[in-house]
């Protein structure tokens, strides 16, 4: 590992059947065979599907859902946007079924660490400019003492079933990945082995808010 150095631009995508279906600009924190971790913030540029996009600003699920049906038919175009709000630090074990995410928010002069965020997903495959993924829908939120947890978009993450996104053997691994990570929660490995450190990070005041590559999205 090791390819990538610490602060630099890294573009996380999330790639169906071919296509991009999302791109986000994050910067470097580390790269080592345990994980890569990298981070997000306020300013920095993405791209998503138009419809998500418009779901995202609405907060209409009705939206959510459309969005999801455009890419059970292959029919979706990126749109620009730019994240906003929090800080966000994602730790990917390269072969691993999902992502244990960190969210920060503004707290007066500066931030605190909000949620523990868990996404399942495709393992890491590299590129020259950083990863590829998918988000496979189902996620984990947990309180940032580590206290309580809620499954979130389980219904969502049914349905994407039903239109064949999700085929029974990624589901397989989904179930897989949610017993791998309660059992870290239990255990208190990972980024759960010392909330404290990850509580008082905050994001390198001289890092701009990272860029996409000027060109445009296309197959991998």
């Amino acid at each position: 590992m090791g390819s990538f150095e610490v602060g630099q631009t890294v573009v996380r995508r999330d790639v169906y059947r071919g296509r991009v279906w999302s791109e986000q600009a994050l910067r470097l924190i580390s790269d080592t065979d345990t994980a890569l971790v990298t981070v997000c913030c306020p300013g920095a540029e993405a791209r998503w599907p138009s419809l998500y996009a418009r779901a995202r600003s609405t907060g209409e699920p009705s939206v959510r859902t459309e969005a999801f049906e455009a890419m059970a038919a292959g029919e979706w175009e990126l749109a620009s946007a730019v994240w906003q709000e929090t800080v966000q630090m994602l730790w990917k074990p390269p072969a691993a079924w999902f992502s244990i995410n960190a969210f920060y928010a503004p707290d007066g002069d500066g931030q605190r660490l909000r949620n523990w965020y868990v996404n399942f997903e495709h393992p890491t495959l590299r590129t020259a400019n950083g990863f590829d993924t998918f988000d496979l829908a189902v996620d984990l939120v947990i309180d940032p003492d580590l206290s309580k947890l809620r499954w979130k978009d389980e219904d969502e993450y049914a349905h994407i079933r039903r239109l064949g996104v999700i085929s029974d053997t990624e589901h397989q691994a989904v179930e897989r990945a949610r017993a791998q990570v309660l059992a870290m929660l239990e255990d208190r490995t990972g980024p759960f082995a010392d909330v404290g450190q990850w509580a008082a990070w905050r994001w390198d005041a001289s890092w701009l808010p990272p860029s996409l590559p000027g060109d445009s999205p296309g197959t991998p």
